[in-house]
């Protein structure tokens, strides 16, 4: 008997013999018993395996190398290129054949409308015989379908393509097209050639379903009107989806039978009147009187159509006999009526309307002062819930000049408004505060925020929130509400400094010096140990120039603040700034006797040095350092006063000894470090900075002086990769990224500085980068808005400034150099590499904050 696999050796079998069978426990376990063998066989094996497997992988390795290895000798010699030997590889050439370099685009040939309707019908069957067919066969007519007449298709059976329908539609397009922009009175046809073919592909259904989808929606629309004839929104819709499809006279036509089917529908009406011409929808409009004669739109719509006013006052007042209690209708002809008349009408609409507070308002801003009280009095009996009457009264009030009645009748409403139920709410009531400032009414403004102020906030918040309200209004522009807020918050909280200081700032900002100076006068009475608040009244004075008044404020506090370190400097800054040094050194003189700290013997330093006595300065710098040896600032000047006597070695030794009792003082090590560069020692400058780095982690001033050191000895590459380095121990500085953008070449400066805004979205330094940026690539108002940004985050920054009012002088109007300067004037600026370095340079001492911003500005190259 014959094997079933024909004599071949049996292999074994993949599949389960016993599949078909049920599967128990036993199975179970066997199944488990033999997978647990498997495994173990497998990893017995594993080691071998794994061995072969890679003596194989390195044996094929080493037959058929990849192309990467067998490039990567030459690969290391690309290392020891130099930049001409790069650039002078040769273009790779164009490896295509000549068809892929010139690619023949496929020509387009339009096919005849005849060749369409001659090939639909080469799928069908004849069900005639053609009378020359077979004449020339031996059979005589035959027919080419024998064994019967087959039924014919008259219509193609695949799809219909109707070419005499095209034609029309298309004849009716262009016929649509052309009446609609040809001209009525010359009768000349007005086309635009360029436009003409855009618009008419516009008017082209974009695909079928178009077409097809209003069919649908006609025929649903069809359906819900005459099953529900009296469904006003049903003939609504199909009249506008015959608009939408251009056909307006079957949309009048069908809207005409809406009105006939629904005549007590408003909405009907008003869309039968928008879709008729001009006349024809007066004719709807007095149907629909006749039908609707309450309806307020109605009449509207009808008084929108009348084109003369008198007309439309006739159909106004025509409207306000039958519904004589509509607001709209009254405020609709009020509006078109004189003062005169118009104060007769709201006399007679506040009887029809007694509740509406608008008509009373507007009739109260139309009488005379006496009748306007009674009118507002009437308003107050009908409406008793209503604020706007009572601040209106107010304002009135005020107006005629009886500001004591505002406050009475501001306290009166909150009263009266209160027994009538009224929730007072403290944020309605400080906007219609907001808007009395806004009108030029002052009084009753600062009435109601009297009244408000303190309803609804518990005590302990109170300052808090009384602070916001006022920034608020700032914000709004209504200042003599915040004047308002801050002067009750001065009554109820007189010794608060904060208090004081904000409504101080507030003054400086958007007061006049008298009243500055009178606010100052009060707070100093309630707060005499605040010495900001003395500082700020003499500074006022000073400005003002009247430094007589200066120094009297200065002598008071001085009274209220014995030995205050803070007004003795102020003291002296006064007098050196007017020209009065002997005064200035012997106050300086007494300070050091009777209240010595660091910064008095700093200033005494700084007096002497800038007027030109070196020695006189040297040795109270010598004897400042005695006592204050941990005090940078002093050796920092030492330093600098021997490096102007050209004593480098002073200089070096002064620097040094500051360094080792303050060595975590940036300033000191980058002075030493610029002593060393400028003399030539680039390699200590180098060391000294890598030293002060060891003992200053992450500090962004060293590693910028580091970077710049090493540019600006030429080494560019090297600067890069300390650059590198700075930004992984300082990924968040804004002067490291600032300076990296311009560390780069141009065309990848764009991509750094989107990582730096990445980075420190908000530091100016890096602000100002990208407006540098902006303005070394000519786009001027981006350049200006950077800036402009730049200048409001930071506005202590007086590079920003520089380089803003630089960017100015090159590129805008004397108006915006104006600008510039005196928003700088305000603000102030003290820090800033290129500012510090003109503000604190001993010849500039005196100089005021806008002659340092020009002297800036004209230092700067636009090297970026």
């Amino acid at each position: 008997k014959a094997l079933p696999w024909h004599g071949r050796a049996f292999n074994g079998y993949a599949g389960s013999l016993f599949s078909s069978g049920p599967y128990e426990k036993d199975d179970e376990e066997a199944d488990a018993i033999y997978a647990a063998l498997d495994k173990r066989m497998d990893e017995r094996r594993k080691e071998r395996r794994e061995l072969r497997e890679k003596d194989e992988i390195e044996k094929y390795r080493m037959e058929r190398p990849k192309i990467q290895q067998q490039f990567s000798d030459l690969k290391r010699k690309l290392s020891g290129m130099s930049d001409e030997e790069w650039l002078s590889i040769p273009e790779v050439g164009d490896a295509r054949n000549k068809r892929q370099r010139n690619p023949r685009y496929e020509k387009l040939t339009p096919v005849p409308d005849s060749f369409f309707s001659k090939h639909l019908t080469t799928g069908d069957k004849h069900t005639t015989v053609d009378p020359l067919q077979g004449l020339n066969l031996p059979g005589g007519l035959e027919s080419p379908y024998p064994g019967g007449m087959t039924p014919g298709l008259m219509t193609p059976g695949t799809g219909e393509l109707d070419m005499r329908k095209i034609g029309q539609a298309r004849n009716t397009l262009m016929d649509m097209r052309l009446s609609q922009v040809s001209d009525s009175v010359s009768g000349q046809t007005v086309v635009d050639p360029k436009g003409y073919l855009t618009d008419l592909n516009s008017m082209i259904p974009t695909h079928g379903g178009d077409i097809s989808d209003i069919k649908k929606a006609r025929l649903l629309l069809k359906s819900v009107r005459e099953t529900n004839p009296h469904h006003p929104p049903a003939w609504i819709a199909s009249a506008r989806l015959e608009e939408v499809t251009g056909k307006l006279q079957v949309a009048r036509n069908l809207i005409m039978k809406g009105t006939e089917m629904c005549p007590k529908s408003e909405d009907v009406w008003l869309e039968a009147a928008r879709l008729q011409p001009g006349d024809t929808a007066k004719a709807v409009v007095a149907q629909a009187v006749r039908h609707l004669p309450g309806s307020v739109r109605i009449y509207i719509r009808a008084a929108e159509l009348e084109t003369d006013v008198r007309a439309k006052k006739r159909v106004l007042r025509k409207a306000l006999e039958n519904v004589s209690k509509s607001v709209r209708l009254w405020k609709t002809a009020v509006e078109l009526e004189e003062p005169e008349d118009a104060r007769i009408m709201l006399s007679r609409a506040v009887e029809c309307c007694p509740t509406s507070v608008e008509l009373w308002l507007a009739l109260a801003r139309l009488e005379t002062y006496e009748n306007a009280r009674r009118v507002l009095n009437k308003a107050r009996e009908n409406i008793p819930t209503d604020r706007h009457i009572w601040i209106t009264a107010a304002k009135l009030e005020e107006a005629n000049g009886n500001t004591q009645m505002v406050e009475k009748i501001i306290d009166r409403a909150i009263t009266s408004l209160r027994a009538n139920g009224v929730e007072i709410n403290r944020e309605q009531w400080i906007q219609d505060a907001e808007e009395c400032d806004k009108a030029g009414s002052v009084a009753t403004c600062q009435a109601v925020i009297r009244a408000v102020i303190g309803i609804g906030i518990e005590e302990e918040d109170c300052k808090h929130t009384w602070m916001e309200d006022a920034e608020s209004c700032v914000s709004h522009g209504a200042l003599e509400c915040a004047r308002a807020i801050y002067a009750h918050a001065l009554q109820m909280f007189p010794s608060k400094k904060s208090v004081w200081l904000r409504a101080a700032y507030f003054e400086k900002n958007h007061g006049t010096r008298e009243s500055l100076e009178a606010l100052l006068q009060r707070a100093v009475a309630h707060c005499p140990k605040a010495e900001v608040l003395w500082l700020m009244g003499a500074k006022s004075k000073w400005l003002a120039e009247d430094v007589p008044a200066a120094r009297s404020i200065l002598a008071l506090a001085f009274q209220a603040n014995p030995n205050s370190e803070e007004i003795w400097l102020a003291a002296v800054k006064l007098e050196s700034e007017n020209n009065e040094y002997e005064r200035a050194r012997r106050l300086l003189a007494k300070a050091r006797s009777s209240a010595p700290t660091a910064r008095v013997f700093m200033k005494s330093v700084k007096l002497e040095w800038v007027l030109g006595n070196i020695e006189a300065a040297h040795d109270l710098c010598t004897e400042a350092l005695k006592h204050y040896e941990d005090f940078p600032k002093l050796w920092m000047m030492r330093g600098q006063i021997e490096e102007q006597s050209e004593h480098n070695e002073k200089a070096r030794e002064a620097y040094n000894q500051g360094l080792k009792k303050c060595p975590h003082s940036i300033p000191l090590w980058l002075l030493l470090s610029r002593l060393e560069e400028r003399v030539g020692q680039l390699t200590r400058a180098r060391a000294i900075l890598e030293k002060s780095r060891l003992k200053n982690a992450q500090s962004p001033e060293l590693w910028l002086e580091s970077v710049r050191l090493e540019y600006r000895a030429g080494l560019k590459n090297i600067a890069n990769t300390l650059m590198a380095k700075a930004l992984q121990e300082c990924p968040n500085s804004g002067i490291l990224w600032a300076e990296a953008v311009f560390l780069e070449a141009r065309p990848q400066r764009k991509t750094k500085s989107v990582d730096a805004l990445k980075k420190c979205e908000h530091d100016p330094h890096v602000l100002l980068a990208v407006a540098k940026l902006f303005w070394s690539e000519r786009k001027i108002t981006k350049a200006r808005e950077w800036f402009l940004r730049t200048v409001k985050i930071e506005p202590d920054l007086g590079d920003a400034w520089a380089l803003f009012y630089k960017f100015e002088t090159q590129h805008g109007t004397e108006e915006q150099q104006e600008e510039v300067r005196k928003r700088c004037e305000n603000a102030e600026p003290r820090h800033g590499e290129l500012w510090c370095a003109e503000s604190k340079h001993v010849l500039h001492w005196q100089k005021k904050i806008g002659e340092i911003l020009t002297q800036v500005a004209s230092k700067i190259k636009n090297t970026f």
